[in-house]
C-alpha cells in the first residue's frame, strides 16, 4: 500500500508529477515541460483530459494544455522546442487510442533518431478488459496483452504500460532518468489503459514534490584523451567534423578557440550547422553529400579525423568515400559510446565541451603548419563566391539557391532557418551562411516530410525572440499543413516561405541519376493518351489554402517581390506565409560529392543501363573504415 498522501486519479497524479519536474546542467535550471500538447477522444478524455482542464482551472500553468491538429505533428512541434532548447526542456504529448496513438509512431521515431526527449502519453485499451474489444482497438489473437500501442516499443528509447496505479511512479522516474540523459534520450512512451487513467489511488506526497534532474557532462577518461592527443599531434592534414553534439553542449565557442588554436579547420554535419560561424577562418561549412566543396576537399586528404558529437550518417561520410586518404584514422567524441566507436576510430566517451576544454589544454603548443590553415581559408573563401554567385542567379522562374539567398539576407544574425524534407535541406546545407548556433534547425536524421511548420512552431515557442523562417517545399506542405491554424490559434509568429515546384524536387533530381528520370515525381494530370501521370500541371493554389486557414500570405512573382514580402512579413503580427515558384531543373552547385542508392543492375532501358555504369565507377571508390585495431591505434600501443 500506498503511504498517506493525495489522493488523485492516475491521469491526475501525471499532470502534477509533470509539473514538478526540472532539468539542470551547469547550474542553470529549467522547466522539464512547457506543457502538454493533445488530442482527445474516448481513450483520454476522461483521464488525461480532465487532468489537464483541473489543473489549468486549479493550477493555472503549471502545465499548460496545447491543442493540436495532428499526433505526429505535435511530437513534431515537441521536437522543435526541445532541439532549440539543447534537450534542457520539453513537452508531453497524449492522445486517444488506435488512430491517435499509431499516428504517433513517425513522430517518436524522429524523436529517438535525433536523440531529442519528448514524452508520449497515449491511451490504451482497458486493463480489465471488460469492455474488450473497445472502439479502434486491433485484436491481436496471439496475445490479449498486445494493442496497437506497441507499434511505439522500437522507436522508443523506453516504453511501459501501466496496467495498475501501483506502477506509476517507478515508470514516472524511469521516463524522467531516460528524458534527460543525453547518450540514452529519444521518445519515451507511457501507455495508459484508459480504465487506468481515471482509476483514484493515495500517492505519496514524495511523488510531487519538485525534483531536478541534473543533466550529465561526463568527462574524458584520461586514457583515451591521452590517446586521442597522440594521435591528433601525429597528425599533418587533420580535419574536425563538428555534429549536433556540440550545439547540444553548447561547446561552440570552446570549438572556435581550439579550431584557432591548433589550425585544423572545421567541417559540419546538417546537425552541427553552426557549430561556428560561416565567416570563422577556419570554417569549412557543410560535409558530406551535400557538403562545400571545400570540406569535401579537405576530407578526401585529411590523415586524423576528430568527429564531435556526429553519428556519422550516410550523408557525412558520403556513404563510405568522403575520407579516401588510405591511411585515415578517427578521434570520435560522443556521449554515447556506439557513435565514439564507429569507424573503427579511438573514442572518447564524454561531453563535447568537457572533451574539447581538455583537448584545447593537451593540444597548448601544437599546431598545423601555417600553410594549411591558409589552404583551408582559400578553399572555404572559394565556396563563399560560389554561393554569392548561386544567390544572385537570374532566372525565370528563381533558382532556389536565390530564393534561399534572400531568406538568408532577411534573416538576421539570431534569427532561425528551419526545414526538413526534399532538395531544400541539401541546398541550406551547403549554401546558407550560419552566423549563430541556434541559427540554422534542419531535421535531417529522419528527414520527415511534414515537420517543417510543426517543427519551426516548437522553434518559435522555445525562442520567441527570434525571428523563424520556415522554408518548404510544396510536397512537404501538403503532407501537413493543417498545423498552421495552431500558429493562428495561438498567435504564434512564424514566416513560412513555401516554395512551389509542382512535385518532388529532390526525387525528382535523384531520379535521373538512377535510372528513372521523373518518374512519380511531378504532380500532373493522368494524360488519357499515355496512361501516365505526364500531364499539364495541376492547378492547385496553395497560397489560397494558406489564406483560408487563417494565415497573412504573400505571392512572389520574382525575387525581388519575395525580398519585399520578407520585409513585410517580418513586420507583420502572427502566422505569415510567403508563396514563390521556382524551377526545379535548375540545379544548387556541385558538391563534389555521392550518395549511395542502388540502381537496377539490369534494365531493358538504355537510360537505366548507363545510370548503372556511372553506378559501379562511384562505387569503387566507397571504402570500409576499419582503421588499426584498438591496441594499435597509438604508437606503442
Amino acid at each position: 500500500m500506498m503511504s498517506a498522501g493525495s489522493r488523485l486519479t492516475v491521469a491526475q497524479a501525471i499532470v502534477r508529477f509533470l509539473a514538478a519536474q526540472r532539468s539542470e546542467r551547469d547550474g542553470v535550471e529549467h522547466p522539464l515541460f512547457a506543457g502538454c500538447f493533445g488530442i482527445f477522444g474516448h481513450g483520454n478524455l476522461a483521464g488525461m483530459g480532465q487532468a489537464l482542464m483541473e489543473a489549468e482551472l486549479t493550477d493555472p500553468g503549471s502545465l499548460r494544455y496545447y491543442q493540436a491538429r495532428n499526433e505526429q505533428a505535435m511530437v513534431h512541434t515537441a521536437v522543435g522546442f526541445t532541439r532549440m532548447r539543447n534537450r534542457m526542456s520539453t513537452y508531453a504529448c497524449t492522445t486517444s487510442i488506435g488512430p491517435g496513438a499509431t499516428n504517433l509512431v513517425t513522430g517518436a521515431a524522429l524523436a529517438t533518431v535525433n536523440r531529442l526527449p519528448v514524452l508520449l502519453l497515449p491511451g490504451d485499451i482497458f486493463a480489465t478488459r471488460v469492455a474488450s474489444p473497445v472502439l479502434q482497438q486491433l485484436e491481436y489473437i496471439g496475445a490479449h496483452d498486445i494493442s496497437v500501442n506497441d507499434a511505439l516499443r522500437p522507436v522508443s528509447r523506453f516504453f511501459d504500460r501501466i496496467w495498475r496505479a501501483e506502477q506509476l511512479p517507478a515508470a514516472l522516474l524511469e521516463a524522467m532518468r531516460v528524458l534527460t540523459d543525453p547518450a540514452e534520450t529519444g521518445a519515451v512512451t507511457l501507455a495508459l489503459p484508459q480504465d487506468v487513467q481515471v482509476e483514484a489511488a493515495t500517492w505519496p506526497h514524495e511523488l510531487f514534490a519538485p525534483r531536478v534532474w541534473h543533466v550529465l557532462r561526463p568527462a574524458p577518461e584520461s586514457a583515451a584523451l591521452r590517446r586521442a592527443v597522440e594521435i591528433i599531434r601525429a597528425a599533418e592534414r587533420p580535419l574536425i567534423v563538428a555534429g549536433g553534439g556540440v550545439i547540444y553542449s553548447e561547446a561552440s565557442d570552446v570549438l572556435a578557440a581550439f579550431a584557432q588554436q591548433t589550425g585544423i579547420p572545421v567541417a559540419e554535419t546538417q546537425a552541427g550547422k553552426g557549430s561556428v560561424p560561416y565567416s570563422h577562418e577556419l570554417s569549412l561549412g557543410a560535409i558530406g553529400s551535400t557538403g562545400t566543396t571545400a570540406a569535401n576537399a579537405m576530407a578526401r586528404a585529411a590523415d586524423v579525423v576528430i568527429g564531435l558529437g556526429t553519428r556519422y550518417s550516410d550523408f557525412t561520410t558520403a556513404s563510405g568515400t568522403a575520407f579516401a586518404n588510405p591511411g585515415v584514422r578517427f578521434v570520435n567524441v560522443n556521449v554515447t559510446a556506439a557513435d565514439a566507436s564507429k569507424l573503427a576510430g579511438a573514442s572518447i566517451v564524454a561531453d563535447a565541451r568537457q572533451a574539447l576544454t581538455a583537448l584545447t589544454a593537451a593540444m597548448q603548443g601544437w599546431s598545423t603548419p601555417d600553410d594549411y590553415r591558409q589552404e583551408a581559408s582559400r578553399r572555404s573563401a572559394q565556396w563563399d563566391a560560389i554561393v554569392t554567385r548561386a544567390y544572385e542567379l537570374q532566372h525565370d522562374p528563381p533558382a532556389q539557391s536565390a530564393v534561399i539567398g534572400a531568406v538568408n539576407s532577411a534573416a538576421e544574425e539570431r534569427d532561425v532557418v528551419v526545414c526538413a524534407a526534399g532538395s531544400m535541406p541539401g541546398d541550406l546545407h551547403k549554401l546558407w551562411r550560419a552566423r549563430d548556433a541556434k541559427g540554422y534547425h534542419v531535421e535531417y536524421g529522419y528527414s520527415c516530410m511534414g515537420y517543417e511548420i510543426a517543427g519551426g512552431i516548437g522553434v518559435k515557442l522555445a525562442a520567441p525572440d527570434r525571428e523563424v523562417f520556415i522554408l518548404v517545399g510544396d510536397g512537404s506542405y501538403l503532407m501537413m499543413s493543417q498545423e498552421l491554424v495552431t500558429a493562428v490559434q495561438e498567435h504564434i509568429k512564424i514566416i513560412v516561405v513555401l516554395v512551389e515546384n509542382h512535385g518532388f524536387a529532390s526525387i525528382g533530381a535523384l531520379s535521373e541519376t538512377v535510372g528513372a528520370p521523373r518518374f512519380g515525381t511531378g504532380y500532373r494530370y493522368r494524360d488519357s493518351s499515355t496512361g501516365r501521370l505526364d500531364g499539364p500541371a495541376l492547378p492547385v493554389d496553395l497560397a489560397a489554402n494558406a489564406r483560408s486557414l487563417g494565415v497573412r500570405v504573400w505571392k512572389a512573382g520574382s525575387i525581388a517581390e519575395l525580398r519585399d514580402a520578407l520585409a513585410e512579413a517580418k513586420e507583420a503580427d502572427g502566422p505569415c506565409l510567403v508563396h514563390v515558384e521556382t524551377d526545379p531543373l535548375v540545379p544548387a552547385p556541385d558538391s563534389e560529392s555521392w550518395w549511395d542508392v542502388p540502381v537496377a543492375e539490369v534494365s531493358a532501358l538504355q537510360v537505366t543501363q548507363e545510370a548503372r555504369k556511372a553506378y559501379a565507377a562511384a562505387k569503387v571508390a566507397q571504402r570500409a573504415y576499419l582503421g588499426p585495431g584498438p591496441l594499435d591505434s597509438v604508437p606503442g600501443g
